[in-house]
């Protein structure tokens, strides 16, 4: 969330951005309660501050006096009475809208009403061309029987999958392939679960939107997490770190969990969507200076780009414009690696800088040096790795004509040294 001050002080910019990103906000009515919920309290605080001073008073007074005045007293606590009950409906109301309002956005942000206004701001790597037909990557893993999705489907519902073999050991290898990429640049790896209670996801910005692609448990009064960044973002809420503890890097490795329930009909074949995966998270809790968020910022994609390197995939850097970056991001970039079934570019990464928005909901926070003046962190995250999506692009980018699956040199030495799957 912003500042409720900072609000304040730029209603038109914070007009502009609840437009850019498409969220459902009257700022007029919110700021209208502001005043009332101020209101409220200043009375509040005022008739509380009466009755102590009757109240202080009442030992010390004739019995006429005495009798007067806590009449008087009660007079007031009746009046506390209207005042609370009155402010027990305005503020939780209140609250609700400021958890509506989006993060300003940096000045070079695309504006935009959805991915399709997204910005390609580059290409690496050249889409392979291919001397026979090539096929999609269930096939590949049909024909080499390193998945089952029939039988798992049966189990666990649509959306399943399940890897063997070959499959499976690369799944494992991509992540300690990753882990080792960021344990290198000083990430501390950290495992983390997927429950978590409904504060740690209204921490995060997930709700109180996006409640529809969360899993919830109502016997434990829990959520399946989609990211190891909500567990990661709340592990040090109500804490005061001290500003030497910063910046916090954590490679968060965890199950993931999404409903996907706004994607019916959306690439239910094979791996792209489903609805449990697991995720490599890079993320970051630093000082709250734009500068240093930057240069974090771009340690996140940096990284991203190394793996895809690595593991030779073309791909494609994406500015997600206002409409598809999200309300609590500063700034947003898509990494798409290709995929050659489906001749096009698809999501493997989302890096993000959040500045100081999650971090006053999760109540985040640091000692400055020198001025000891408490401030909110600022958190930035991106995909380490996400497994099985980025098994499309790899499996269908190092395919030959007999179903086998060239493994790229980097990635070797996590599969035992074959040149081939």
């Amino acid at each position: 969330m912003l500042d409720i001050k900072f609000i304040r002080d730029n209603v038109d910019l914070v007009k502009k951005t609840i437009q850019d990103k498409n969220i459902d906000l009257d700022l007029d009515a919110m700021l209208s309660l502001d005043k009332e919920v101020f209101a409220l309290n200043q009375k509040l605080q005022d008739l509380r501050e009466e009755k102590n001073a009757l109240t202080s008073k009442i030992p010390t007074l004739s019995e006429d006096l005495k009798q007067e005045t806590i009449a008087k007293s009660k007079e007031i606590s009746d009046k506390i009475k209207i005042y609370e009950t009155e402010l027990s409906t305005k503020q939780p109301e209140f609250n609700e809208m400021m958890l509506l309002v989006p993060n300003i956005p940096a000045k070079d942000t695309p504006i935009g009403k959805d991915d399709s206004e997204n910005v390609i701001l580059r290409r690496e790597g050249t889409p392979r061309k291919f001397d026979f037909e090539p096929r999609d990557h269930y096939d590949i893993l049909e024909m080499n029987d390193w998945a089952d999705f029939k039988r798992v489907a049966k189990v666990c519902g649509s959306r399943s999958y399940t890897l063997k073999g070959a499959a499976s050991r690369l799944e494992i290898a991509l992540h300690m392939f990753i882990m080792d990429k960021l344990t290198a640049k000083g990430f501390t790896m950290i495992t983390v679960p997927s429950m978590v209670k409904e504060e740690a996801l209204y921490g995060t910005g997930h709700f109180p939107t996006g409640k529809d692609d969360v899993y919830y448990l109502p016997k434990e009064n829990l959520y399946l997490s989609g990211t190891a960044e909500i567990v990661l973002t709340s592990l040090h809420s109500d804490e005061i770190l001290d500003e030497s503890q910063l910046p916090i890097l954590y490679a968060g490795y965890s199950p993931c969990f999404r409903s996907e329930a706004g994607s019916a009909g959306k690439d239910v074949r094979g791996l792209i969507r489903v609805h449990q995966f697991m995720k490599v998270e890079q993320y970051v809790i630093c000082k709250a200076d734009i500068a240093e968020s930057e240069k974090w910022y771009n340690t996140l994609l940096e990284t991203a780009e190394e793996l895809l390197k690595d593991l030779e995939l073309p791909y494609q850097v994406i500015a997600c414009c206002t409409g598809d970056m999200g309300a609590g991001k500063y700034k947003m970039y898509d990494l798409e690696a290709w995929t050659p079934s489906q001749n096009k570019y698809r999501e493997t990464h989302s890096c993000s800088n959040l500045t100081d928005w999650q971090a006053r909901r999760a109540n985040l926070r640091y000692r400055e040096n020198g001025t000891n003046k408490v401030k909110y962190c600022y958190t930035l995250n991106n995909t380490g790795i996400a497994t099985p999506r980025i098994l499309a692009p790899f499996l269908e980018n190092h395919q030959t004509k007999d179903g086998k699956v060239r493994i790229p040199e980097k990635l070797r030495p996590y599969m035992n040294g074959k040149e081939f799957l």
